[in-house]
């Protein structure tokens, strides 16, 4: 039996108690929770002091709650899916992707036209409302069930003497292809951070409760250094982890005076 004699209002005192108990390992992750019959007399509250204390414990991320099956102890273990995030050349001029053949599309992919918001224009290095073709696909991982959202978004001018004009559904790889063929030199600028989800991406990833997501926003660029592709990925934190190859570049020349 456990008594609660912390200041503060009781279902935070009931919550301060399990917390406790479940960072001295008397819950192990991935384990229920006792119920909510045992909670209220282990703690000797009320049934809605523990349905908010569980609550507030839900919002913090330490638990989850399965449907029909009770609450557990979140998982600490190792993420199910690792995204290696390189672009590799075979000797005909196909693009690769390491991750390419890993999702499955769960849906058929949504091509539509688009503006450029602030945040798109600054990444595009375009103002707002510049014609855009986008093209939205949610992928899942046929192993481990992980989900991610993918996003592409090309300028028109962009497509203009491609294919791409007319099939902006085209897949990324194949989208590079295209862009060399009319004589661009590509290379690539990627950034990733971490943020809660919106409505709509947790539904949509199937995320637990308190569960942030990977951003991750990668920039095709071409010879000129000039931003041709959008591409936004975004999957669980919880469920995938990044890997890069990175390699040495070459320290730039510097300038003398004469």
């Amino acid at each position: 039996m456990t008594e609660i004699q912390r200041p503060g209002a009781l279902y935070q005192q009931v919550a301060a108690a399990i917390r406790e108990a479940i960072l001295k390992g008397e819950f192990a992750p991935g384990a229920p929770l006792p119920s909510e019959a045992q909670l209220i007399e282990r703690y000797k509250v009320s049934r809605p002091t523990v349905r908010n204390a569980v609550a507030a414990l839900r919002a913090e991320g330490l638990i989850e709650v399965r449907h029909g099956k009770g609450s557990f102890v979140r998982s600490d273990g190792q993420p199910t899916v690792t995204l290696e995030r390189r672009i590799s050349r075979t000797s005909d001029g196909r693009f690769v992707m390491p991750n390419g053949a890993v999702w499955d599309e769960a849906e058929e992919p949504t091509p539509y036209r688009s503006h450029t918001t602030k945040a798109t224009g600054q990444l595009l290095e375009l103002g707002e409302e510049e014609a855009l073709f986008g093209c939205d696909r949610l992928l899942t991982d046929p192993a481990s069930g992980t989900r991610a959202m993918h996003r592409t978004l090309i300028p028109f001018e962009v497509t203009e003497g491609t294919p791409l004009a007319e099939a902006p559904d085209t897949s990324p790889a194949s989208a590079y292809e295209f862009l060399t063929q009319v004589g661009r030199k590509l290379w690539w600028s990627e950034t990733v951070r971490a943020r809660m989800p919106l409505p709509d991406e947790r539904t949509a990833l199937q995320l637990p409760d308190a569960t942030p997501i990977l951003h991750l926003a990668r920039v095709t660029h071409g010879t000129d250094d000039r931003p041709l592709i959008l591409e936004e990925l975004r999957v669980g934190a919880d469920r995938a982890e990044l890997a890069y190859r990175i390699t040495a570049d070459k320290e730039p020349a510097r300038r003398t005076r004469p």
